[in-house]
């Protein structure tokens, strides 16, 4: 079997790329990177972003992206932005907290998940929701990741975070399990419950490798019925520069056999 392309989350250098997006680029084409995900443009057009990205021989893997680009007549701009771009995958990292304050707001967001990804049929591109740490603590007797992923189209991608899942209590293993096939896009995100004890926002610095996070079990499934299509590393902390942060964690997953 191919391997899993493995692209990065832009976010992690946030501030490289707000200060120079092409040079940030080509330093993540360098390390080895074969895509990015974007979160917000820095100003730039699509026919700009796309140029920069074949200078490097980069593809988009997704983008982070606000609902409200996605309804109404806004959908049809986003559409042609990201064709442009090449990028298939419109994926929502958050949500207004009226659309996720009870378990009728998540069966609510889902039939309007449900609807952007009926329209994105057919242009070849899919949308999904990107979880944080809130959506592994029970409501109304259920798990908002269960009431929404339970209650949406197959096409709604499933974008896990590992390590935000873990910070909420969230094992990546039996959500990868119960919603076969929808993890076409999965964030590697390390996290260590053990170096977060006195200090939750400690537990996201250790890299990839050195954390909690079961990577093999957790790479199985992604590539047999998981279905992923990329890996997107994703580091947040201050514990190492930025652009060195995500270079070491692609080491670590070339030394786990992922490149």
């Amino acid at each position: 079997m191919s391997k899993i392309p493995v692209g990065v989350q832009l976010y992690s250098i946030r501030e490289d790329c707000a200060r120079d997006l092409p040079g940030s680029l080509a330093a993540v084409a360098k390390m080895g990177y074969a895509g990015v995900e974007f979160a917000g443009y820095h100003g730039y057009s699509a026919q700009e972003l796309r140029k920069m990205l074949d200078d490097n021989g980069l593809k988009c893997c997704g983008t982070h992206i606000g609902l409200d680009s996605l309804l109404g007549d806004a959908l049809e701009q986003t559409v042609e932005f990201n064709k442009i771009l090449g990028n298939r995958y419109l994926i929502v990292p958050g949500l207004a907290h009226n659309r996720t304050s009870s378990r009728a707001a998540w069966l609510e967001t889902g039939s309007i998940f449900n609807e952007i990804a009926e329209k994105l049929l057919p242009h070849g591109m899919v949308t999904g929701y990107h979880n944080h740490h809130t959506e592994f603590t029970p409501l109304e007797g259920e798990l908002p990741w269960d009431t929404f992923f339970s209650n949406t189209r197959p096409e709604v991608v499933m974008q896990f975070d590992t390590g935000n899942a873990l910070f909420g209590g969230g094992d990546a293993i039996p959500f990868l399990e119960r919603y076969p096939g929808r993890a076409l896009t999965v964030h590697l995100k390390p996290f260590s419950r053990s170096a977060a004890k006195d200090n939750p926002e400690d537990g996201f610095k250790p890299l990839i490798g050195e954390d909690e996070i079961p990577w093999s079990e957790i790479f199985r499934l992604c590539e047999t019925t998981g279905k992923t299509e990329w890996y997107i590393v994703e580091y947040e902390s201050d514990a190492h520069p930025p652009l060195k942060s995500i270079e070491l964690c692609l080491d670590a997953l070339h030394r786990m056999g992922k490149l």
